[in-house]
Order: structure tokens, then C-alpha cells, then sequence
């Protein structure tokens, strides 16, 4: 276990000194493994080599580029625009809902993108012009879009579940499933906040104009493709119709498709998405070899069964375990990006979850596939708070970046009540842990 310990503050040594994640853990999984094998390098560099040749190989990893194009054609269809007048077509005219509309709209925008952060920077472009147009304070416009950015990387489909059910070996299909409610009760708790922030200082979300239902109407026809890739991704999952990989490959079709019918696809855009797409797919495979490398080392030192004895000697509950894993999240989460912080420490922490008994009405392999499905919608809502709380908060140095008028101090103030509403969710899942199993467990087979 001190060969771990060593690898992971080495890591955490070179990614404060900004050395890329990937390489960080890469290089650290490889010197690991010659420490282990008495400084042999042909030993240590033949499971870093078997690796790189395992993850590229995994048929299961085709969905990221999949996904990651049916976002960036949905972008360039426009739809974004037409989410927000929808949702302000039936928010608007109250106190504050423009910001609601807003959270909605991002709700809806990343079901189709999967990416948090580019979610945050594309409702910026929207909805900030609406909301300083009705005299919105910059605290309560910006942070809305900041959190409702993070609903990316939750509701499904996620890149980061996709991530995280590749290292833990879980079901994506269900990972998907289980990150639907939690996402709506996100929702639902984003709109309480800005409904808090209102009561407290009316002038801040002042009420915009009221459209007729028949300007809704016509507003939420425009968002059928939404509604519709959406239904038929998830229903195809859920029925069983077709796998998560064949729903990302009907996604991004269906996302080509209406593009092209939309108008909005010229031959530069479509060159623009398939290249960005690329780039992307490159990051996120370079930053999984790398996890994986690092992964394989940990396990490989033993630290997760040597971790496990250590905690079991306490004599404590599984669930004080999760909450003390839980607050060592949020204290990362101060320091670290999201996706780092997810690679770093599931090699870690969870073999353990899944061997702590939190669900003992099910036995053997099926309690630790159930505990590793409920910790990774954990584990995602914990990186969704890192994204909006200082110094490090991605969404907030996004937004920054995107509108250049508005200070981060200002951004920051105005996300507090949105994390806190999020460490309530935190709370609720952990305690309540059937909303986000009921919908994975109702997949037959478990």
C-alpha cells in the first residue's frame, strides 16, 4: 500500500505542477509497476503497452465519439436558442424566470450534449442577453447558467458516466438509466434556488412579458427533435431495444438528420463538428489510457484490499465510510477539474464501495454491481458541485472566459445557493438511495 500511496501523491505532485493528467498518471502507473517488478522496465512497460492496446480495442468506447458528435451537430443546429424560447415561452413572465428558463433549457440542451462545460458556454450566448435585457442582477444570470451547465455530465447521455462505467466495469446502459432522476431532482432544486433568491431580493430576477398559449405552443414544436432524440436513445435503452452503443450511432444519425433539415448544416459546419469531435475523442482517450495505466498499478499494490482492511478495522458503518469518501470529493473538488479528480480516486475508492455491503438484499457479484451503479451517480454529483465552487470551478472560468464583463468574485457570490442546493441532493441520494436505482433496477436483467 506505500508504493500506492506514493504513486498517488506523485501524481497529485505533477498535476499541481501542470503536468497534464494523462501523462501525470501515465508516467506514474509505469515507474509503479518497475517499482514493483524490482525496477525491471521491459516488465513494467509491457502492462502500460497491453493497456494502450486494451482501451483502443474496447468496442464499448465507440459511444464517446458518437456522442460527442451528436452534440456538436445539435449545437450548430440552432436548437439551443429553441430550448430557451420554449422554456421562456412558460417561465418568463414570473419573478426570476428567465433564470429558470434558463436552468430548464440547459436541462434539456444536455441531453443531447453530455459535456457541462460546453453547455455553460453555449446558454451563455442565449440566454445572457435575455436576462441583462430585462435588468437581471449579473450574480443570479450568470450563476444559472453556470448550474445548469453542470446538468452535462448527469443527465444521460454523459461522457463522464460513459468514463466511469469503462474503469469500474458497470453496465453504461444502466449508468445511463440511474442519472435520469437524480438529473430531474437537480432540476427541481436549481429552480428552488433561484426561487430562494428572488424571495430575498426581488429586484434581481425581475418578471419578464407573458406569451399566449399559442406562442407556447408553437415555441415547444420547435424542440420535437430534442424530445425526440432524447425519447428515443433512453427508450430504446431502457426496452431493451438496442444497445447504448447502437443508441449513440441512431443519435448522432438522427442529430445529422435534423441538422440538415434545419438548414443550419453547410459543409464547413459539418467539417467544423467532425474535427472537433476528433480533438475531443483524442483528449478523453489519451486522459483513459492514462487512468487506466494508473488504475492497474493501485490494484496491482494492493491498495484497494489493503484500504478495505484498514477501514473495516474501525468498526464503522458503510455509510459513515461513503460520507467520509464524500467529503474527501469536496475537498478535492476546491482543488482539482472534475474529470481529474473522477480518475484520480475511483481506482481507489471503488473496490471498496463494492465491497462495503451498503445493499444487503443483494449478494455477491449483484450487491457490488448495485453499489458501483449508486456510487457512480454519487461520484458525478459530487464533480458537478467542483464545477461551481472556488477556485477551481471549470463552469464559472468558463462563463469568465465567454462573457469578459463579469468578475468571478461576482459569479462565485451568485453560484452559492445553487451548490448548497446541490450538497442537499448530495444528502438526499446517499440517504435515499432507490431514486437513483429505480430505473436500473427495473431493467431486466440486473
Amino acid at each position: 500500500m506505500e508504493v500506492a500511496l506514493l504513486g498517488f501523491a506523485a501524481v497529485l505532485l505533477l498535476a499541481f505542477l501542470r503536468l497534464p493528467i494523462a501523462f501525470a498518471m501515465g508516467i506514474v502507473g509505469a515507474v509503479g509497476f518497475a517499482a514493483l517488478n524490482g525496477w525491471r522496465w521491459k516488465a513494467s512497460l509491457s502492462p502500460a503497452a497491453g493497456t494502450v492496446l486494451d482501451t483502443l480495442q474496447t468496442e464499448s468506447l465507440s459511444v464517446i465519439p458518437l456522442f460527442i458528435l451528436m452534440g456538436m451537430l445539435v449545437g450548430r443546429a440552432g436548437l439551443a436558442s429553441e430550448l430557451y424560447r420554449a422554456s421562456n415561452a412558460f417561465l418568463g413572465h414570473r419573478k426570476g424566470g428567465l433564470s429558470m428558463a434558463t436552468i430548464v433549457a440547459c436541462g434539456g440542451f444536455s441531453a443531447i450534449c453530455g459535456s457541462s462545460l460546453a453547455t455553460a458556454a453555449t446558454m451563455s450566448k442565449v440566454a445572457m442577453p435575455e436576462m441583462r435585457r430585462f435588468g437581471y442582477a449579473d450574480r443570479l444570470a450568470t450563476a444559472s447558467i453556470a448550474a445548469g451547465g453542470t446538468l452535462g455530465i448527469l443527465i444521460p447521455p454523459s461522457v463522464i458516466l460513459i468514463i466511469y462505467g469503462i474503469m469500474t466495469e458497470q453496465s453504461i446502459d444502466k449508468l445511463f438509466l440511474a442519472g435520469v432522476i437524480p438529473g430531474v431532482i437537480g432540476v427541481l432544486f436549481y429552480l428552488a434556488a433561484v426561487q430562494w433568491v428572488v424571495w430575498r431580493t426581488p429586484d434581481a430576477g425581475p418578471a419578464g412579458g407573458r406569451t399566449s398559449w399559442r406562442e407556447r405552443g408553437s415555441a415547444l414544436a420547435q424542440v420535437w427533435a430534442i424530445i425526440f432524440l432524447f425519447v428515443a436513445i433512453l427508450g430504446g435503452i431502457y426496452l431493451g431495444v438496442y444497445t447504448v452503443t447502437e443508441a449513440a450511432g441512431i443519435g448522432a444519425g438522427g442529430a445529422l438528420l435534423i441538422a440538415v433539415f434545419r438548414g443550419q448544416l453547410t459543409i464547413r459546419s459539418l467539417a467544423e463538428a467532425l474535427i472537433e469531435t476528433v480533438k475531443t475523442t483524442a483528449m478523453l482517450f489519451s486522459v483513459l489510457i492514462g487512468a487506466q495505466i494508473f488504475q492497474r498499478f493501485v490494484v496491482r499494490a494492493g491498495m484497494p484490499e489493503d484500504l478495505l482492511a484498514f477501514v473495516t478495522g474501525f468498526d464503522v458503518s458503510p455509510l459513515a465510510v461513503i460520507f467520509l469518501i464524500l467529503l474527501v470529493y469536496i475537498v478535492l473538488g476546491c482543488v482539482f477539474e472534475s474529470l481529474s479528480m473522477l480518475l484520480l480516486t475511483v481506482p481507489v475508492f471503488a473496490p471498496l464501495v463494492a465491497q462495503l455491503g451498503l445493499f444487503p438484499d443483494y449478494a455477491g457479484a449483484q450487491a457490488a454491481e448495485v453499489s458501483l451503479i449508486w456510487f457512480g451517480i454519487i461520484v458525478v454529483v459530487v464533480t458537478e458541485i467542483s464545477l461551481i465552487t472556488p477556485p477551481v470551478g471549470l463552469n464559472v472560468f468558463v462563463l469568465k472566459g465567454v462573457l469578459g464583463d463579469v468578475s468571478t468574485g461576482t459569479i462565485f457570490k451568485g453560484v452559492t445557493p445553487f451548490w448548497i442546493a446541490d450538497l442537499i441532493r448530495l444528502l438526499l441520494l446517499v440517504l435515499a438511495p432507490t431514486l437513483v436505482l429505480l430505473l436500473p433496477l427495473s431493467m431486466k436483467p440486473f
